[in-house]
């Protein structure tokens, strides 16, 4: 009579595997976040700067700075309002601005966006001072 001896895994490394991969995830998975909050940064500042070049530029072209970020939209500026860091195109908050951009501006009106998260960034400044 033959045995066959099949081999398989015991409880104890298969405790350890799994220890293993915990310890993996523990620090693998703060990284992770970290570098999606740095990238959630990374495109609220870029959005910034478009919407800022976008104001100036609908000023320098209408001769009048827009009233809204709305107004940017309606009038082929931007195809849509991006997303705040708050994941919602409503929180923006604009600035309203008595200087004149050039000699040639009949109105002053929004000069200025800034996020409307008072949350902090990883550099320790509130996202609506950016």
């Amino acid at each position: 009579m033959q045995h066959s001896h099949t081999r398989g895994f015991t409880l104890v490394e298969m405790l350890l595997v799994v220890a293993i991969i915990g310890i993996l995830l523990t620090v693998a998975i703060p990284k992770y976040q970290h570098s999606v909050r740095l990238a959630r940064e990374a495109v609220l500042r870029e959005n910034l700067h478009v919407m800022r070049k976008t104001i100036d530029q609908f000023t320098l072209d209408k001769k009048r700075a827009p009233t809204s970020l709305d107004e940017l939209v309606a009038d082929g500026y931007l195809r849509a309002l991006p997303r705040d860091i708050t994941d919602s195109t409503e929180t923006w908050r604009s600035d309203y601005c008595d200087a004149l951009l050039t000699p040639a501006q009949t109105t002053t009106g929004m000069c200025d966006v800034h996020s409307g998260s008072d949350a902090l960034s990883t550099d320790r400044t509130p996202y609506s001072t950016w």
